[in-house]
């Protein structure tokens, strides 16, 4: 008798992260300026490596539109990515495989009185995610709270350098 592992595609990043994935988690923060700013350095891929010291290296085949993919190197693996949701500058959502796992990432950037609420949400599916749920789950969370601490040094980093703007009152 052979067992035979069947492995779904990922669902759609229309719809979030998968919550029932192996390895799903979720993490957000409140930053000091616009929502545009935010948008700004989030969707600027291949600036990535400026201001997030865990990417290495980022290119984009394309603009920053639905099915264009690009290409980072952060930890052991190149990762190679596709654009599924683009909605400035309220939401970015991203499908991606490396080393047989796949991904689903997305940013919500929500205006509140000045600033910027950012969740972001991150699942790992495939047999990969399944046989090492334990260890990637940890690398996962830790990923995504860095993430988002870079995020917001750098967006806070241009707000406070952005002459005549008011990061308090536009969103």
């Amino acid at each position: 008798m052979k067992t035979r592992v069947i492995q779904d595609e990922p669902e759609s990043a229309e719809s979030g992260a998968n919550p029932q994935a192996p390895v799903a988690g979720t993490s957000e923060t409140e930053i000091a300026a616009t929502r545009e700013i935010v948008w700004d350095v989030l969707t600027g891929i291949e600036h990535w490596p400026s201001w997030n010291p865990e990417v290495k290296s980022a290119s984009m085949q394309g603009g920053l539109v639905e099915g264009s993919e690009f290409r980072w190197k952060a930890g052991p693996g190149t990762i190679t990515s596709t654009l599924q949701l683009v909605e400035p500058p309220r939401l970015i959502a991203w499908t991606g495989t490396t080393f047989g796992i796949k991904a689903i990432h997305v940013h919500a950037l929500e205006a509140r009185d000045g600033k910027t609420y950012v969740t972001t949400e991150e699942s790992y599916d495939g047999l990969v995610a399944r046989l090492f749920r334990g260890r990637l789950q940890k690398t996962l969370d830790d990923a995504l709270e860095d993430g988002l601490r870079h995020l917001k040094a750098e967006a806070e980093r241009r707000a406070a350098q952005t002459p005549g703007i008011d990061n308090h009152r536009r969103s």
